[in-house]
């Protein structure tokens, strides 16, 4: 299958695909810079490539549909339409495209509408469901595709449907060889593809070595198979209308003659009324992770979606016949963060935030077993790590929004590893290794954040037990949180030269904003101590937190300066930054009883005054920012100042040039990736601080 992308700016005028003239879409509420497609886990994760710096401006016929990482996963639509073959997906050369009038997408749902011909029109949804309250739905690894047709110039047509896949999916490495095959269960027809040699806990190129790939739709009248060479099998369907029904047994690589799994579906006569046709694409691996955890080897984690199913073709089949559940399901979800989102702060908020839901779950891999879930998160292209202490961190407010249980399944492995003996230090560890493998490491050699983590652990273990009242979970991690307090008290008021989250930034000695998050760690742990009967210890904490924070106004603030604001290092007044650590404050319900509103006023009234064209700037060293941590910052702000942090992100999703998935980190000026590429990352989670403040 050829790997090169599609025509580009598309976004204003007229486009000339394949010979037709299109028009523009329309795009609402934003066009995003890559549009999520089938984006459900760290292997599912599919989009459309838009921005100018290598997409073709949002248009789903003409471009290559893309693994997070880039490599292509082919996917293709085709349409006859009274024997006229048009393309409604994918970029396969000498096609004559479908006009796309309008796009749209919610927090689970990408819709694409195309005129065909001006005959006919068709509704596209990739609907990719996200049930933080329901493990078994959330541990399928699958995502729908539904395509509806219908008459649109009052006559009837003679339609027929068609759509591959690719064996690009199922491997990283596209010499590998790949088997297939095709079969049918329950009134579902599947073709299913996998490598040949699997090596199950490993990847190549950011995929996954083992599991098996299922590709799905009703098995009905009118529908026929086909799995080939890409060329041949396409071909069948533009000479025919339908295919053969037959199966390649030359099993063989990825690029040798791009084998495809196909389907078509002759829809007949269709009229006014629009005919639907339903598929499914999707992973299932029985064994999901590695941890170093309890005992001294390896424990093997089995994909959570095995304790609801015996099989991995029953899943298959459970979750095609679940589609009208999962819509509905899909749709209360879309008009909760709708609904929630305008009433925080409007539709600029709401652009943001439904961008955000399946990218940050799209970072989760479901575990364990129905009565002991355990959720792993990949820290997506910056490093691979697992169960990054600093990703989680500004991913839970949209944990905490949709389900505060997901946090405890989340940090769940970083406590199997710690409290079992397995890390050296007295400071919190930064990961747990390079996804899938969370062996840890047992010789202390993490990236080292220590004071960035210890507060971030105890700030989320205090955020948990709010919501869920689940005191006993303080108690069970006692320990090991006063050890991490204990760090807090020696490190935090003054913070040694070292790296915070925001590593790529470099280090710094002395940081203001690391050192607030320290210090609301030790103010976090005298609530924990008081919520588990150790009065001693949270009079302790509190009078420490009280005396750091009296100490820390004198220290990080540049009160000469017009307006006055924190400075980015202690005594510096020449530098400054988003004091984002703030929030955390506020979203335990400290608020003003602990720090003194005027520092939150005098933040709110400075931040505009720094502003650049597209963001506030993440300190003075660079004109980058990073969106979660501004959003964090606008949750605690005026609603001047929130609403001008809001509308510039929002602006900048809509002209953006970068062509890949929701990017945290990108460059105030420009709008384009500031020499780091952050892509797809769950951080984006952070966008929902509004929500779950209390």
């Amino acid at each position: 299958m050829p790997l090169t992308m599609g025509v580009k700016n598309a976004l204003r005028g007229c486009l000339l695909f394949g010979g037709l003239a299109l028009g523009a879409s329309t795009f609402s509420p934003a066009r995003p810079p890559a549009i999520p497609l089938a984006v459900k886990a760290p292997y599912l994760n599919t989009w459309l490539n838009s921005g100018s710096d290598g997409g073709n401006g949002g248009y789903l016929a003409g471009e290559w549909p893309v693994f997070w990482q880039q490599q292509v996963t082919g996917w293709t639509g085709l349409i006859k339409v009274d024997g006229a073959t048009y393309q409604w997906m994918g970029n396969v050369p000498k096609s004559q495209n479908v006009d796309q009038t309008e796009f749209s997408y919610t927090s689970t749902r990408s819709n694409f509408v195309m005129n065909v011909g001006g005959k006919v029109e068709m509704n596209i949804t990739f609907l990719s469901p996200v049930t933080p309250n329901d493990l078994k739905r959330q541990s399928l690894t699958f995502s729908y595709l539904d395509v509806g047709v219908h008459s649109i110039d009052g006559a009837s047509h003679d339609v027929q449907l068609y759509a591959d896949v690719s064996g690009e999916w199922a491997s990283g490495d596209l010499s590998a060889v790949i088997e297939w095959d095709y079969a049918s269960s329950d009134g579902v027809a599947y073709h299913t593809f996998h490598r040949q040699n699997q090596t199950e806990i490993s990847e190549t190129n950011e995929l996954p070595n083992w599991g098996d790939f299922y590709w799905s739709t009703s098995d009905t009248d009118g529908l026929t198979y086909q799995s080939g060479a890409d060329v041949d099998v396409r071909e069948a369907f533009q000479s025919n209308g339908l295919l053969p029904n037959t199966k390649d047994t030359s099993f063989r690589a990825v690029n040798n003659n791009w084998p495809v799994f196909a389907f078509a579906k002759d829809l007949g006569s269709v009229s006014e009324k629009s005919i639907n046709t339903l598929f499914t694409i999707g992973l299932t691996q029985e064994n999901a992770i590695q941890l170093l955890g309890e005992g001294e080897g390896l424990t093997t984690y089995p994909s959570l979606w095995t304790s609801y199913f015996s099989s991995d073709v029953e899943a298959v089949t459970w979750f095609y016949h679940d589609y009208e559940i999962a819509a509905d399901l899909a749709t209360s979800l879309d008009d909760q963060v709708a609904s929630d989102s305008m009433a925080a702060a409007g539709q600029d908020y709401l652009t943001i935030t439904s961008l955000s839901v399946r990218q940050a779950f799209g970072g989760l891999q479901f575990t364990g077993t129905d009565s002991d879930p355990v959720v792993f998160l990949k820290e997506i292209s910056s490093n691979s790590d697992i169960q990054t202490v600093d990703v989680i961190f500004p991913a839970i407010p949209l944990i905490l929004y949709t389900n505060p249980y997901l946090l405890n399944y989340l940090l769940k492995p970083l406590f199997l590893n710690q409290e079992n003996g397995h890390y050296p230090k007295s400071s919190a560890i930064h990961d747990l290794g390079t996804f899938p493998l969370a062996k840890g490491y047992p010789d202390g050699s993490d990236e080292p954040q220590p004071l960035e983590e210890c507060g971030n652990m105890i700030i989320m273990v205090l955020a948990y037990a709010q919501r869920t009242l689940d005191t006993d979970y303080l108690d069970q991690h006692y320990e090991i949180l006063t050890k991490w307090a204990g760090y807090l008290v020696d490190e935090s008021l003054i913070p040694a030269d070292q790296i915070s989250t925001d590593d790529f930034a470099g280090s710094l000695a002395n940081q203001t904003n690391l050192a607030i998050k320290g210090i609301i760690g030790l103010r976090a742990m005298a609530d924990i101590s008081d919520l588990t009967g150790h009065a001693d210890d949270a009079a302790m904490y509190m009078d420490i937190a009280t005396s750091y924070i009296e100490q820390w106004q004198d220290l990080g603030i540049n009160n000469t300066a017009n307006p006055p604001h924190t400075t980015l290092s202690y005594g510096d007044g020449a530098l400054h930054g988003l004091l984002y650590n703030l929030y955390a404050n506020s979203l335990l319900g400290f608020d003003y009883d602990f720090i003194p509103e005027y520092i939150y006023e005098m933040q709110s009234n400075f931040y505009p005054t720094v502003a650049l064209e597209y963001c506030v700037p993440l300190d003075t060293r660079h004109t980058y920012s990073k969106t979660d941590w501004q959003l964090w910052a606008a949750a605690i702000a005026s609603e001047e100042t929130r609403n001008d942090f809001i509308s510039r992100i929002a602006n900048w999703i809509n002209v953006t040039p970068t062509n890949r998935a929701f990017s945290d980190l990108y460059d105030c000026v420009t709008g384009n990736y500031p020499g780091i590429n952050f892509v797809a990352r769950p951080v984006v989670g952070g966008h929902f601080a509004l929500l779950a403040l209390p």
